[in-house]
């Protein structure tokens, strides 16, 4: 398959897509699935090969290419909408690493430090998805919560969720909350990353560390 749903509308194209995943269970072969849409390959693939300029980038699960991606490029790719990135620097202090972007000083947790240890005091570029960050009034219980202080942008409600745009210093990131989050157009509001969900990867050759 070639791009099959890519001139069919918003509400044809879902159902497409749910009818090739059953006649697929049906038929009980393989499927080649050429797509430039990540939520097709998501939905659809039982393994995805990401290719950029036609280099295989990275070939896995759809669950491991989200949670584990190998490069800058696959972790910017997989996900709606797309990774947080920041330039920063991880500096080393008391033992502890933080990630400095600037506008925001985070604590990497104690369970991950020994893998960054050897990037202590250089550029690295920090990475965490929107579904990582979190209203602090509704985030789930039992996560690593580093708080950051930013404006309102832009909010999109989206019913079920909010997607907000938001500014801290010269950066500038989306979260995904809670539908209950009552945020206001350049109203100064606190949220939270989940540190146990970030991603560091590496400035000159662009690979994950970990």
């Amino acid at each position: 398959f070639d791009e099959p749903l890519s001139n069919l509308d918003a509400k044809l194209r879902v159902e497409t897509r749910a009818n090739i995943s059953k006649l697929h269970q049906q038929l009980q072969t393989t499927f080649i699935y050429v797509t430039h849409d990540q939520v097709e390959a998501m939905t659809m693939a039982s393994r995805i090969a990401v290719t950029n300029k036609g280099i295989l980038q990275q070939i896995d699960t759809p669950q491991s290419l989200y949670d584990l991606p190998d490069n800058l490029f696959v972790a910017g790719f997989i996900g709606s909408p797309a990774m947080n990135f920041f330039n920063a620097t991880l500096n080393k202090d008391d033992g502890k690493l933080f990630v400095d972007a600037g506008s925001f000083n985070m604590q990497i947790p104690e369970n991950r430090t020994s893998v960054y240890m050897p990037y202590a005091g250089k550029k690295i570029i920090f990475g965490i998805r929107p579904e990582d960050i979190h209203n602090p009034e509704f985030a789930p219980p039992g996560i690593t919560a580093q708080p950051v202080s930013s404006k309102v942008d832009v909010t999109e409600l989206m019913g079920n969720e909010i997607f907000v745009y938001l500014k801290a210093g010269e950066h500038n990131f989306v979260a995904r909350v809670d539908p209950r989050s009552r945020y206001q157009i350049d109203e100064d509001v606190q949220v939270v990353f989940n540190m146990e969900n970030m991603h560091i990867f590496d400035t000159e050759t662009e690979l994950a560390i970990r």
